[in-house]
């Protein structure tokens, strides 16, 4: 009986397994017509897309990416490590002259660039080992992303052609990203520049040609010259944390008007900026004010912890000292399922977190936060283990008090 059980789960996986081949190979044709549609030579389009593999490693990770489960001070220390800081030093002094030359034609200093390099792929030393195409294929044919990914595949197919490649030679990131500061393709068709001037434009052995295709790249993201990206700030005892959660843009003068300092206790600048405020891991850990620059390094990468890495690496890179309130170490990282109870926590109560989707965004932030005034707690919207604990009782207790209405009526 046993045996038979063991047959029958054995045959249901392999029939499970031949549809997802016959769906991918059924989704390989049809990126084939698009890619004659969109004019990719036909021999390459015939010789390579047939071939292409499907990545189960690409589909997992696609579900892991560090911004998700990873605390701030995680993510940020593993970032702007000292080794990275001092490599980071040797880089912008080694490429001095270049750099000044790149800053002078697109505004963007050299250090900002450099501090990219080494987020992206730590000055190089690892440009990623995935097959672009088939990581792209595989995420084309996946219904997350469909769309962007198929769009992403047929760049990767024209670059292939444009620059004359092979697949062999397109290697990156488990999503399609490639190079030394890891464009993708699309990006690498439209903004990628010739920065040694040989001719020829190749982000993966080329550091000139990385760093200059950064710089035109956020020159054309709306890059301010002569504006930093933000910096550290020091915020006074009673400070009201719904300023920072509503993500509004003030006056330094306003800021000024609210308390906030500079990091080290001086006055803000009296330039006429607007600023918002971030406080990533809460209120215990270090606030930013932050410059239109830094939406231009979000438009690089969506996320808010890797912007501030950026900025703060950057700060290292040109001299700066470290941040005068370092994150706290003690935090602990969410689950999907964490902030799942979260939200289902929230909503119950009646503090509107949005979607039960596991995500931990802005809408979540704010019903937390809401929750925690209510409770006269500081209302950061930081979801640390003793609010979880709080919001996870008060929920409880007002199922219980519902059920016993109920029972009552």
């Amino acid at each position: 009986m046993l045996l038979r059980a063991l047959v029958v789960v054995v045959c249901l996986l392999g029939s499970v397994s031949v549809r997802a081949e016959e769906a991918f190979a059924a989704c390989l044709e049809a990126l084939q017509g698009q890619a004659r549609a969109a004019g990719v030579a036909t021999q390459i389009v015939d010789d390579v897309v047939p071939t292409l593999q499907q990545q189960a490693r690409v589909l997992e990770l696609d579900g892991k990416q560090p911004e998700f489960v990873q605390t701030f001070a995680q993510y940020f220390n593993a970032r702007v490590s000292e080794s990275r800081i001092e490599q980071g030093r040797a880089l912008y002094a080694q490429h001095r002259e270049f750099l000044a030359q790149l800053q002078r034609e697109y505004g963007v200093p050299g250090h900002y660039l450099v501090a990219f390099w080494g987020l992206e792929t730590n000055f190089g030393s690892y440009l990623g080992r995935m097959p672009t195409l088939d990581s792209l294929a595989t995420l084309a044919c996946d219904t997350r992303r469909a769309d962007f990914f198929g769009t992403e595949f047929i760049a990767a197919l024209q670059l292939l052609e444009r620059e004359g490649l092979s697949p062999v030679d397109m290697q990156g990131s488990w999503a399609g990203a490639v190079g030394h500061t890891q464009f993708m393709p699309s990006n690498y068709l439209r903004y990628a520049v010739d920065g040694d001037g040989d001719g020829r434009i190749n982000l993966w052995r080329s550091e000139r040609d990385a760093l200059a295709s950064g710089a035109r790249f956020l020159r054309d993201l709306g890059w301010v010259p002569a504006l930093r990206w933000g910096r550290e700030v020091r915020l006074p005892a009673e400070f009201r944390y719904e300023l920072a959660l509503s993500g509004e843009a003030l006056p330094l003068a306003e800021w000024a008007r609210l308390g906030v300092m500079r990091s080290d206790g001086a006055a803000l600048p009296t330039a006429e900026l607007q600023a918002s405020l971030l406080v990533p891991a809460g209120a215990s850990g270090p606030a930013f004010l932050v410059y239109d620059n830094f939406d231009v390094i979000m438009r690089w990468n969506r996320s808010e912890s890797y912007a501030l890495s950026v900025g703060h690496l950057a700060d290292r890179i040109a001299g700066a000292g470290p941040l005068q309130q370092a994150p706290p170490a003690n935090q602990q990282p969410l689950a999907r399922a964490d902030v799942l109870a979260l939200q289902q926590g929230l909503n119950a109560l009646g503090f509107d977190a949005g979607a039960e989707d596991g995500l931990f965004g802005s809408g979540t932030r704010a019903a937390l936060s809401h929750f925690q005034r209510s409770v006269g707690v500081v209302a950061d919207g930081y979801p640390s283990a003793e609010i979880q604990q709080r919001l996870q009782e008060a929920a409880r207790g007002s199922l219980q008090d519902s059920a016993g209405a109920a029972g009552d009526s």
